[in-house]
């Protein structure tokens, strides 16, 4: 087994935080997503499952597991 070295480095307490701000082409982009799985479910579910899944794994982090476009 290799050995794992770490160096601690204290925190920089004079060092301004970058201000967070949100971007609207990610939003938009989500939301073109969500009507994209929208659109899959309402065409044929059961033949578009596995491409609903794929697009669902890119907006599980906003959103809420337990939310499915399926039902």
């Amino acid at each position: 087994m290799a050995k794992v070295f770490t160096i601690p480095v204290p925190p920089d307490l004079g060092r301004k935080k970058r201000e967070r701000t949100s971007d609207s082409r990610y939003v938009d982009g989500q939301k073109m997503l969500v009507e994209a799985m929208k659109y899959l479910a309402q065409s044929n579910k059961d033949a578009n499952r596995s491409a609903i899944e794929l697009l669902s794994e890119h907006v599980r982090t906003k959103f809420r597991m337990t939310d499915s476009p399926l039902g």
